[in-house]
């Protein structure tokens, strides 16, 4: 399957520098994430995959074509909108079979591919309603089978699920993992949403606000191993704690106030000294939270419960330290666990092991 390489991609509206240099390879047949706050340049770059924006410079390729200046008809790539952007006066079928007679391909071809995706998509029931009479998960399902009957090379959604409730949004979201894997067609996702990203991507780039991309890899990758301050806080929830590189034997620490010292595992790949300023970052998740002092830890701190937020799945404990840093501790809540219980203003201890923290770039 072809991939898509965008190539020195700079764009400006009204002088305004949305794009500037900017290098990005999405891998064929993959589902391929694109995250970022909004206004950071995602969807100027979904449009210039599709043909409805031109670069001011730079090239985009598919696959070894350079298509900068192909027409968006004669590109193979359809786009999925926010807005769907169906034909409410046809009804399902005629809906997905637009393009095809656009194409002037003949009626039982047409009939054929239609009832395909109709299938695939289990949309029989709806085949000649018209898509007014449909929900939201409905007319989302017609919306990619319109884009998927042409049987494009790419796939580009923007924002796809915005629309949606949480159930219905997390029910798609598997949908569309099926539906790529079954397709083998390369997938692009737009989305500010890193829980969606997290969810279908198998490679995923998070671009910051300035439209810069600050990270490209694995979605296990980025959330596991964030190389900058702005990746660990945009893709999950962190802990950022900022200090000066100091050493004691074999050990580097983190002197944060000249009181607190913690331990750090330094990544081999991250050139730091000795004095330096340095920031690190330790997920809520890695944290373990006790009235009890416990031993077998790289690191142990002390402080005082400052708020506790039931989440459902897990509680956010925000602790004070002994230095006046709140650090955020996210302790799941599986019943079948005898657990302690903690309350405000209890005396605490949190651990961790220092190869669960990672060195960030500013």
């Amino acid at each position: 399957m072809k991939g898509i390489v965008l190539q020195g991609i700079t764009k400006s509206y009204d002088n305004d520098v949305i794009l500037d240099n900017l290098n990005l390879k999405i891998p064929g047949g993959k589902f391929f994430a694109l995250i970022g706050p909004s206004g950071c340049g995602k969807t100027t770059i979904l449009r210039m995959i599709a043909g409805l924006e031109i670069p001011d410079s730079g090239y985009v390729y598919l696959g070894d074509e350079d298509i900068t200046h192909v027409p968006v008809n004669k590109r193979s790539v359809n786009t999925v909108f926010q807005s769907y952007a169906l034909f409410p006066h046809l009804n399902v079928f005629d809906n997905i079979a637009y393009s095809l007679r656009v194409r002037g391909l003949k009626n039982d071809i047409i009939q054929q591919k239609v009832e395909k995706v109709i299938r695939m998509f289990h949309l029989e029931q709806h085949i000649y309603k018209s898509v007014r009479q449909l929900s939201g998960g409905q007319q989302q399902r017609v919306a990619i089978a319109r884009a998927v009957v042409n049987e494009p090379d790419v796939l580009l959604f923007d924002e796809p699920l915005a629309a949606l409730d949480l159930r219905l949004r997390e029910k798609v979201l598997l949908e569309l993992i099926e539906l790529q894997d079954s397709l083998g067609t390369t997938f692009v996702y737009i989305t500010h949403d890193q829980t969606e990203a997290l969810t279908v991507a198998d490679q995923m780039a998070v671009m910051n606000q300035n439209g810069q991309i600050e990270q490209v890899g694995a979605p296990k990758e980025i959330y596991e191993n964030p190389k900058s301050v702005f990746v660990a806080n945009f893709v999950g929830t962190t802990n950022i704690i900022q200090g000066i590189m100091t050493q004691q034997g074999d050990d580097w620490y983190l002197d944060v106030d000249k009181m607190i010292c913690i331990a750090i595992k330094v990544p081999v790949d991250f050139e730091i000294a000795v004095g330096e300023d340095a920031c690190i970052g330790i997920r809520p998740e890695k944290i373990l939270i006790s009235k009890t002092m416990l031993i077998g830890f790289s690191n142990n701190l002390s402080g005082k419960v400052h708020a506790i937020v039931y989440q459902g799945r897990f509680t956010q404990y925000n602790v004070r330290l002994d230095n006046g840093y709140i650090l955020q501790v996210f302790e799941q809540n599986e019943e079948h666990f005898t657990k302690e219980v903690i309350d405000y203003d209890d005396r605490v201890y949190v651990y961790w092991q220092k190869e669960n923290v990672v060195l960030l770039k500013k």
